[in-house]
C-alpha cells in the first residue's frame, strides 16, 4: 500500500466485507462492487476477522493477492464467514449479530534474529517444513503478550512444538499491518 487508507476508504471496504458476508450467507453468491478509488484497486494481501460477542468467529486471509484489494476484502470476508475450519458456517441467525476487522497487510520481511520482531508492529508468520502458521499483529497485543511468547503461540498455532521456531530450518517472517474495524475507522 502506497499510503494509508483514509476514513472513506477504510468504511467502504468494511461495507463491502459485510455485505459480502451477508450475501454469501444468503444466496450463496460471490459479492462484487466495483470501485474506482485507486488505494481500493491496489492488490494487496488482507486478512478478515469476524467477532461475534466479542469473541473470534472467523479470520481468514492472505498475504499476496491478484485481486485489486476491494476484491480480495469481499472475498476473505466470505471465507471467513463460512471456511474458518474452527467454526461452523455463520448462518441467518448470525447476521444481527458480528463485527469486523481488516488488516490490510505489508509484504512479508524474513527475519534472520528475533530481536527484529516489534511486539504491537509486526506479526509473524512461521514455516518449517510443511507447517505454517501465522498470528496478526494485534493479537500479541490483545493478549499481553512478549516477543518469546508470540513465537511459541504462532508456533502452536502452525502445529508445531513451542520452541520450534528455534531449529535451523524455521523460517521467521514479520509484516506490518493497518488494522481498522467497525469501531475505529477513524
Amino acid at each position: 500500500m502506497d499510503r494509508e487508507l483514509n476514513t472513506h476508504e477504510k468504511q467502504a471496504l468494511l461495507a463491502i466485507a459485510r455485505q459480502a458476508i451477508i450475501q454469501g450467507v444468503q444466496t450463496g453468491q460471490e459479492y462484487v462492487e466495483p470501485r474506482e478509488e485507486r488505494a481500493l484497486n491496489q492488490r494487496n494481501g488482507c486478512f478478515v476477522t469476524i467477532k461475534q460477542d466479542g469473541q473470534l468467529r472467523g479470520c481468514i486471509g492472505n498475504f499476496q493477492s491478484e485481486l485489486p484489494l476491494f476484491k480480495e476484502v469481499a472475498q476473505m470476508a466470505q471465507a471467513s464467514s463460512a471456511k474458518d475450519p474452527r467454526f461452523y458456517p455463520l448462518q441467518d441467525k448470525d447476521l444481527d449479530n458480528f463485527t469486523l476487522e481488516i488488516s490490510v497487510l505489508s509484504p512479508l520481511n524474513k527475519i534472520e534474529d528475533i530481536e527484529e520482531i516489534e511486539v504491537g508492529k509486526h506479526g509473524i508468520y512461521i514455516e518449517k517444513s510443511f507447517y505454517r502458521g501465522v498470528l496478526l499483529p494485534q493479537v500479541a497485543t490483545e493478549h499481553g503478550w512478549d516477543r518469546q511468547t508470540f513465537l511459541q503461540q504462532t508456533c502452536l498455532k502452525a502445529g508445531l512444538s513451542i520452541n520450534a521456531w528455534e531449529a535451523d530450518d524455521a523460517d521467521i517472517y514479520v509484516f506490518s499491518a493497518q488494522i481498522f474495524g467497525e469501531e475505529n475507522t477513524k
